[in-house]
């Protein structure tokens, strides 16, 4: 899942793009919590006057959720998702609405919270939240078992032959996540239609067929 998140301010202006029917064929407001509002505009201007007993001027932090094309996903997975963002961001329990926005039968998803800690007047500081956000994306990918982007793959994808020595070091320092290996090897396997082929296939991504003790062919990497 691509996830795209931005602190900033404007309540009017973000709810009435988040309430946009205009540009959707339905748009739905799945969730208001921590708002004493029961609209998006009003909870959206609840939080700015929040925000001026503070020096913050960024006082929202708005993230959109898009699944790949095809995949199908529930209103209570893009929740779960929502709620793993808040964790990672140290957003736990901040006022935050929820909207679904539907387009030609796909869905994305939109979430917005109040940085600002009312027990503190204090905004939520979110440094390296476009890491954060990254690394949960691909973690959501690989959980769904979805193709990874290129972006999102070890090294984008590229063969250890053909790396700089600065990107071979920065590889042996990471792990690769064992789902993103098996996804490797079943796009390998559906491209080809011989077992030399498949050899070739893995041979791109920096995996090589050898024979096996106890079995037929076994794969090394570099």
């Amino acid at each position: 899942m691509i996830l795209k998140g931005s602190q900033r301010s404007g309540a009017k202006p973000l709810a009435v793009h988040l309430l946009n029917e205009r540009d959707n064929d339905h748009v739905t407001v799945f969730e208001l919590r921590g708002f004493v509002a029961s609209d998006l505009l009003g909870a959206f201007r609840e939080a700015e006057a929040i925000s001026k007993g503070t020096r913050c001027t960024q006082y929202l932090f708005s993230l959109s959720l898009n699944p790949p094309i095809g995949a199908s996903v529930s209103e209570e997975q893009f929740r779960q998702a929502a709620e793993e963002a808040e964790q990672r961001l140290g957003l736990k329990g901040q006022p935050r609405a929820i909207v679904f926005h539907e387009k030609e039968g796909r869905r994305h998803a939109h979430v917005v919270w109040s940085r600002i800690d009312a027990e503190t007047m204090k905004a939520i500081n979110l440094s390296h939240f476009k890491r954060r956000l990254n690394e949960l994306g691909k973690e959501l990918y690989l959980q769904h078992d979805w193709p990874l982007p290129d972006g999102m793959k070890h090294a984008g994808g590229k063969s250890p032959l053909n790396f700089t020595l600065d990107e071979w070091q920065r590889a042996k320092r990471l792990d690769i996540d064992p789902r993103e290996i098996r996804q490797v090897f079943r796009e390998a396997w559906k491209q080809s239609d011989s077992l030399k082929a498949f050899g070739a296939a893995l041979a791109e991504r920096g995996f090589f067929l050898a024979k096996g003790d106890r079995r037929g062919f076994v794969a090394t990497d570099a």
